[in-house]
């Protein structure tokens, strides 16, 4: 537990020995967010702005409240994967943003605990926004001390798209709902030269597929204990990771599934050389429209005995939130001008009919121009939800499942070895 209090007190001071430690970060990173010292310039640390889904919707509704707000200047720093390192060195040095758009994952289970942000549930209250949220958005974003930790924005859908076209041409029939008639499928794909399952073995696309399926024998609340304990040593646990190796040594996934990234699995289905991934509706929102066309959307097949009625999928609302950092909550009347305009239902409404983005807001608009997302916002009782584990995941075991997941989706590592990488992922914690 040391390097977790470490951290704590680093986040939560952000000044002294802890700001000199962090200065050498701070000159050699050109992104670095840093607080404005102009009280009318409200600083936004985001994931949007470059090519990320939704960044063009993003940018245009800052122009917009530009506009509608001309004594407020919004200044935008963006960064990728690495934006929650990012911020915990500027928050180190008291120059951290007044907002933050990223997901709940990893180092951002941590913040507001730490008070690297703030509760932001008093403001839902005080502003009125609290009932545009959906409950389960509100109860994701809830931690267990009862503090919201950030404005719930983003949402995602994840179910399994099957390209029927390539499904056709190898003589497969329905949509495989069973482990059986997946392995059956991958059979054929693999005669006609194409690849079944494709999935970045490398990363989190991966990782999240294989929590999916070990989840195919456990209850929601049995999969909340396996992931927040890292203990797999549970019947329903064994009998999962049994059956994700089932399908992996049947050929179900593409070849070399634990060297691909999500990257390469986005590329090889819309480009049609794999006939099936798992994808957030994020992705689908990518998918070629020739592509989509023949595209169907459906669950992960289940396997005898499972603990779900219908084939699976993942719904989670941390995809993005609003977080106020301790340097927002000083520019707290602009944060709520900024906050009331991005939960506006006609601003909302465009990230879901331009951008194809899910929700998690109140809101009747439909991605009509994205055919996937909206079959996906459609799956109804035909398909059974489990639990996307990144809320439950202690942060320390993040990076080390993903490491053990690449060594899972290696063909011929049984179930044993798979138990004990995962189980490894925890020991840090």
């Amino acid at each position: 537990m040391r390097s977790s209090l470490t951290r704590r007190e680093l986040l939560a001071a952000g000044s002294g020995l802890a700001a000199a430690a962090a200065l050498p970060a701070l000159s050699g990173c050109s992104s670095l967010a840093s607080a404005d010292s102009d009280p009318d310039t409200l600083v936004v640390h985001t994931q949007l702005g470059t090519t990320a889904p939704g960044s063009p919707t993003y940018l245009a509704a800052v122009d917009r409240f530009r506009e509608e707000h001309p004594g407020v200047k919004v200044k935008n720093l963006v960064n990728g994967d690495d934006l929650a390192q990012v911020y915990e060195t500027s928050r180190l040095a008291r120059k951290e943003a007044d907002v933050v758009m990223v997901n709940l994952y990893d180092k951002t289970l941590a913040w507001t605990d730490v008070g690297a942000t703030v509760d932001v549930g008093p403001y839902l209250d005080d502003w009125g926004l609290r009932g545009r949220v959906l409950p389960a958005a509100l109860a994701d974003w809830t931690d267990d001390e009862g503090r919201v930790r950030a404005f719930p924005y983003f949402a995602t859908n994840w179910p399994v798209a099957y390209n029927r076209a390539l499904l056709d041409r190898a003589g497969v029939g329905a949509i495989p709902t069973t482990g059986d008639q997946l392995i059956a499928a991958a059979r054929k794909l693999r005669a006609k030269g194409i690849a079944p399952v494709t999935v970045g073995g490398n990363d989190w696309t991966g990782q999240k597929l294989m929590a999916q399926i070990i989840q195919t024998f456990l209850s929601q609340e049995e999969a909340r204990h396996v992931y927040s304990t890292g203990d797999f040593s549970g019947r329903g646990a064994r009998l999962g990771i049994e059956y994700f190796t089932h399908l992996r040594d049947a050929g179900v996934f593409a070849d070399k599934a634990q060297g691909l990234t999500s990257d390469s699995m986005t590329t090889q289905f819309n480009t049609e050389e794999a006939a099936v991934q798992s994808a957030m509706s994020s992705a689908l929102a990518k998918v070629p429209e020739k592509v989509a066309g023949h595209t169907e959307v459906g669950g992960w097949p289940l396997a005898d005995g499972a603990a779900h009625d219908g084939p699976t999928v993942i719904r989670a609302y941390t995809l993005i939130g609003f977080w106020i950092s301790p340097n927002g909550v000083r520019k707290i009347e602009h944060v709520e001008k900024f906050l009331r305009f991005m939960y506006r239902p006609d601003v909302v409404a465009r990230f879901v009919t331009e951008s194809g983005r899910d929700m998690a807001l109140r809101t009747d608009a439909v991605s009509t121009d994205f055919p996937l997302v909206g079959a996906a916002q459609r799956l109804g009782s035909g398909v059974s939800q489990v639990l996307l584990p990144d809320v439950y995941v202690p942060p320390a075991a993040a990076q080390p499942l993903i490491t053990a997941t690449s060594t899972s989706f290696t063909r011929g590592t049984g179930p044993a070895r798979v138990r004990a990488a995962l189980e490894s992922a925890y020991r840090s914690v």
